[in-house]
Protein backbone atom coordinates (compact mmCIF):
# COMPACT_ATOMS: atom_id res chain seq x y z
CA UNK A 1 0.00 0.00 0.00
CA UNK A 2 1.49 3.37 -0.97
CA UNK A 3 0.05 5.10 2.13
CA UNK A 4 0.33 4.96 5.88
CA UNK A 5 -2.92 6.07 7.54
CA UNK A 6 -2.76 7.38 11.10
CA UNK A 7 -5.85 7.95 13.22
CA UNK A 8 -5.65 11.21 15.15
CA UNK A 9 -7.05 12.14 18.57
CA UNK A 10 -10.23 12.89 16.64
CA UNK A 11 -10.62 9.42 15.17
CA UNK A 12 -12.52 10.60 12.09
CA UNK A 13 -9.64 12.92 11.10
CA UNK A 14 -6.89 10.90 9.44
CA UNK A 15 -3.25 11.83 8.81
CA UNK A 16 -2.12 10.38 5.49
CA UNK A 17 1.57 9.68 4.90
CA UNK A 18 2.25 8.72 1.29
CA UNK A 19 5.12 6.43 0.35
CA UNK A 20 7.66 8.57 -1.53
CA UNK A 21 9.97 7.07 -4.15
CA UNK A 22 13.06 9.26 -4.55
CA UNK A 23 16.10 9.02 -6.78
CA UNK A 24 18.54 11.32 -8.59
CA UNK A 25 15.77 12.61 -10.86
CA UNK A 26 13.44 13.69 -8.06
CA UNK A 27 10.51 11.84 -6.52
CA UNK A 28 7.20 10.14 -7.24
CA UNK A 29 4.25 9.55 -4.95
CA UNK A 30 0.57 8.76 -5.18
CA UNK A 31 -1.65 11.38 -3.55
CA UNK A 32 -4.98 9.58 -3.79
CA UNK A 33 -6.10 6.02 -4.44
CA UNK A 34 -9.82 5.45 -3.94
CA UNK A 35 -9.55 1.74 -3.02
CA UNK A 36 -6.84 2.30 -0.38
CA UNK A 37 -8.66 5.28 1.10
CA UNK A 38 -11.94 3.32 1.21
CA UNK A 39 -10.28 0.57 3.28
CA UNK A 40 -9.68 3.08 6.12
CA UNK A 41 -13.13 4.65 5.97
CA UNK A 42 -12.54 7.51 3.53
CA UNK A 43 -15.32 6.48 1.19
CA UNK A 44 -16.42 9.68 -0.47
CA UNK A 45 -16.83 11.01 -3.93
CA UNK A 46 -14.37 13.88 -4.18
CA UNK A 47 -15.69 16.13 -6.92
CA UNK A 48 -13.28 19.07 -7.08
CA UNK A 49 -9.63 19.94 -6.50
CA UNK A 50 -8.65 23.40 -5.23
CA UNK A 51 -5.27 25.14 -5.08
CA UNK A 52 -4.37 28.19 -2.98
CA UNK A 53 -1.21 30.24 -2.60
CA UNK A 54 -0.53 32.20 0.58
CA UNK A 55 2.26 34.41 1.88
CA UNK A 56 3.93 34.06 5.28
CA UNK A 57 1.61 34.80 8.23
CA UNK A 58 -1.60 34.22 6.23
CA UNK A 59 -4.26 32.43 8.23
CA UNK A 60 -7.20 30.95 6.33
CA UNK A 61 -10.16 29.68 8.31
CA UNK A 62 -11.79 28.38 10.27
CA UNK A 63 -14.24 27.37 7.53
CA UNK A 64 -17.04 24.85 7.11
CA UNK A 65 -20.23 24.48 5.13
CA UNK A 66 -23.44 23.85 7.03
CA UNK A 67 -26.11 21.34 6.04
CA UNK A 68 -27.40 20.59 3.47
CA UNK A 69 -24.06 21.19 1.70
CA UNK A 70 -21.24 20.04 4.01
CA UNK A 71 -17.82 19.18 2.58
CA UNK A 72 -15.08 16.75 3.47
CA UNK A 73 -11.52 17.65 2.46
CA UNK A 74 -8.15 16.05 1.86
CA UNK A 75 -5.55 18.79 2.36
CA UNK A 76 -1.87 18.81 1.37
CA UNK A 77 0.84 21.45 1.14
CA UNK A 78 2.85 21.17 -2.09
CA UNK A 79 5.09 24.20 -1.54
CA UNK A 80 6.30 25.59 1.76
CA UNK A 81 4.88 24.75 5.16
CA UNK A 82 1.56 25.23 6.99
CA UNK A 83 0.06 24.38 10.35
CA UNK A 84 -3.25 22.70 9.49
CA UNK A 85 -6.11 22.54 12.02
CA UNK A 86 -9.35 20.53 12.15
CA UNK A 87 -12.05 21.10 14.80
CA UNK A 88 -14.97 18.84 15.62
CA UNK A 89 -18.08 21.06 15.40
CA UNK A 90 -20.69 18.28 15.69
CA UNK A 91 -22.91 19.37 18.59
CA UNK A 92 -23.66 15.81 19.78
CA UNK A 93 -20.12 14.50 19.46
CA UNK A 94 -18.08 13.36 22.47
CA UNK A 95 -15.21 15.43 21.03
CA UNK A 96 -17.22 18.60 20.33
CA UNK A 97 -14.87 21.62 19.96
CA UNK A 98 -11.76 19.45 20.28
CA UNK A 99 -9.12 20.07 17.65
CA UNK A 100 -6.00 18.56 16.14
CA UNK A 101 -3.17 20.24 14.28
CA UNK A 102 -0.44 18.95 12.00
CA UNK A 103 2.39 20.49 10.07
CA UNK A 104 1.94 19.79 6.39
CA UNK A 105 4.84 20.65 4.11
CA UNK A 106 6.48 20.04 0.78
CA UNK A 107 9.14 18.11 2.71
CA UNK A 108 6.96 15.68 4.67
CA UNK A 109 4.26 15.41 1.93
CA UNK A 110 1.62 14.57 4.57
CA UNK A 111 -2.08 15.03 3.91
CA UNK A 112 -4.97 15.49 6.31
CA UNK A 113 -8.45 14.06 5.78
CA UNK A 114 -11.06 16.31 7.37
CA UNK A 115 -14.59 14.86 7.24
CA UNK A 116 -17.94 16.60 7.16
CA UNK A 117 -18.81 18.01 10.58
CA UNK A 118 -15.38 19.54 11.11
CA UNK A 119 -14.15 23.10 10.57
CA UNK A 120 -10.78 23.65 8.90
CA UNK A 121 -8.09 26.31 8.85
CA UNK A 122 -4.37 26.76 8.37
CA UNK A 123 -1.62 29.30 8.92
CA UNK A 124 1.32 29.76 6.53
CA UNK A 125 4.71 29.20 8.21
CA UNK A 126 6.97 29.69 5.17
CA UNK A 127 7.54 32.63 2.81
CA UNK A 128 5.04 31.09 0.39
CA UNK A 129 2.75 28.09 0.80
CA UNK A 130 0.71 26.38 -1.86
CA UNK A 131 -2.09 24.18 -0.60
CA UNK A 132 -4.03 21.68 -2.70
CA UNK A 133 -7.17 20.05 -1.45
CA UNK A 134 -9.93 17.78 -2.65
CA UNK A 135 -13.52 18.49 -1.63
CA UNK A 136 -16.54 16.23 -1.58
CA UNK A 137 -19.14 18.88 -2.34
CA UNK A 138 -19.64 22.02 -4.36
CA UNK A 139 -18.86 25.40 -2.87
CA UNK A 140 -22.06 26.91 -1.49
CA UNK A 141 -21.59 30.57 -0.43
CA UNK A 142 -24.96 30.64 1.34
CA UNK A 143 -23.95 27.63 3.46
CA UNK A 144 -20.35 28.65 4.17
CA UNK A 145 -19.56 29.73 7.72
CA UNK A 146 -16.38 31.06 9.32
CA UNK A 147 -15.40 30.72 12.96
CA UNK A 148 -12.97 33.36 14.25
CA UNK A 149 -9.49 31.86 14.47
CA UNK A 150 -8.96 33.05 18.05
CA UNK A 151 -12.29 31.94 19.52
CA UNK A 152 -11.57 31.52 23.25
CA UNK A 153 -14.11 28.68 23.60
CA UNK A 154 -11.96 26.59 21.23
CA UNK A 155 -8.56 27.99 22.30
CA UNK A 156 -6.40 26.68 19.45
CA UNK A 157 -2.65 26.88 19.97
CA UNK A 158 -1.61 28.15 16.55
CA UNK A 159 2.07 28.21 17.64
CA UNK A 160 2.54 31.69 16.19
CA UNK A 161 4.04 34.83 17.67
CA UNK A 162 2.62 37.26 15.10
CA UNK A 163 -0.72 38.77 14.17
CA UNK A 164 -1.89 36.78 11.15
CA UNK A 165 -2.93 38.21 7.79
CA UNK A 166 -6.66 37.61 7.34
CA UNK A 167 -9.18 38.03 4.53
CA UNK A 168 -12.15 40.30 5.19
CA UNK A 169 -14.30 37.18 5.54
CA UNK A 170 -12.00 35.81 8.23
CA UNK A 171 -11.70 39.19 9.99
CA UNK A 172 -15.50 39.20 10.26
CA UNK A 173 -15.81 35.55 11.29
CA UNK A 174 -18.06 34.74 14.25
CA UNK A 175 -17.44 33.04 17.56
CA UNK A 176 -18.84 29.54 17.76
CA UNK A 177 -21.62 30.66 20.12
CA UNK A 178 -22.87 33.11 17.46
CA UNK A 179 -23.27 30.43 14.79
CA UNK A 180 -24.19 27.52 17.07
CA UNK A 181 -27.52 26.99 15.29
CA UNK A 182 -25.63 26.29 12.04
CA UNK A 183 -23.46 23.51 13.49
CA UNK A 184 -24.17 19.91 12.49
Amino acid sequence: MPFEFEKTELSEVILIKPKVFEDDRGFFLETYKKDDFKKVGIDEDFIQDNHSKSVYKTLRGLHFQKNPNPQSKIVRCTRGKILDVAIDIRKNSKTFLKWVKYELSQENKYQLYIPKGFAHGFVTLSDIAEVNYKVSGNYSPEDERSIIWKDSSINIDWEINFEPILSNKDKNAKEIKEIYKDLP
